[in-house]
């Protein structure tokens, strides 16, 4: 099932041109752009954390072990 946010006008057309340049926004993206601020934000700087910070992983292996779980996962992600 996919969720319909309703943005406010600004992020409504954000994802309207993203949309047009694209061809596709994903569902993430349309999450972290709702109430950013409450969700988007916060969750956004963790995952930078947690894949671009020290690490003993390279930046591509976890690239890499995301992909892989998101296919485990039968996650179009």
């Amino acid at each position: 099932m996919r969720l319909r946010f309703a943005h406010d006008e600004e992020t409504a057309a954000q994802i309207a041109e993203l949309e047009e340049r694209d061809g596709y926004v994903s569902d993430i993206s349309r999450a972290l752009r709702y109430r950013p601020a409450l969700f988007g934000r916060p969750f956004s700087e963790l995952l930078q954390q947690v894949m671009k910070g020290p690490s003993e992983w390279t930046e591509a292996e976890r690239e890499l072990f995301a992909a892989f779980v998101s296919a485990r996962s039968l996650c179009p992600f």
